[in-house]
């Protein structure tokens, strides 16, 4: 039971936690509704089996440096979806895009998912110790902490795309240009932090 308690604790505070992924989930919602926000949220469930299972049998050997390649990557990218936002924030709105923007949400939910060093740090400094000694105890309850940690995890940020969405109703012109202006800023504020953190890594 200590084993889901932890996993209900970690999976709320990583829902709700800012950072480059929450933020795309805002800026999704904000462009084009909630299913566009809704599809970057799942991304975690979609791209961290490869993460954990590098984590926890491959990465821990490696040297810091690879951490810091990807934190760095991570962050360039994140800034790169900030400049976009912004430009989105000057030119045509558009509500509810279509056209592909499915394949798009997801590819950019996952690409920010896979660079961000949160989820390779979580997994290398806690998450994998838990999950390795749930295992032991007993391999099911491995599995229930898994499929709690991931319903709360990708849970909290599909609430937040949801309320986003209904918030989104009553942003028409100038203040849903500064919505949508204030989350591209955010992910490049974001994206410069995860690059400047990087070399840091490496002390």
């Amino acid at each position: 039971m200590e084993v889901l308690a932890a996993a209900l604790a970690l999976g709320f505070t990583a829902g709700i936690s800012p950072g480059p992924l929450l933020t795309l989930v805002v800026t999704s919602t904000l462009e084009r509704g909630f299913g566009a926000g809704l599809r970057v949220a799942i991304a975690p469930a979609l791209t961290d089996g490869p993460i954990i299972a590098l984590a926890l049998f491959v990465l821990k050997d490696l040297p810091p440096a690879w951490l810091t390649a990807i934190t760095i990557l991570g962050g360039l990218f994140v800034v790169w979806l900030g400049v976009q936002t912004l430009r989105s924030a000057r030119g045509e709105l558009r509500v509810d895009a279509g056209g592909g923007t499915a394949a798009l949400d997801l590819g950019r939910g996952a690409l920010v998912n896979v660079l961000n060093p949160h989820p390779w740090i979580f997994w290398l400094s806690v998450g994998g110790p838990l999950l390795v000694g749930a295992w032991r105890e007993a391999p099911a309850l491995a599995l229930g902490f898994l499929a709690v940690f991931y319903s709360l995890l990708v849970g909290c940020k599909i609430l937040l795309a949801w309320m986003t969405a209904a918030g989104r109703r009553f942003l028409t012109g100038r203040w849903y240009r500064g919505a949508l202006a204030a989350s591209g800023l955010l992910l490049i504020v974001l994206g410069a932090l995860l690059v400047w953190r990087g070399p840091a890594l490496l002390t």
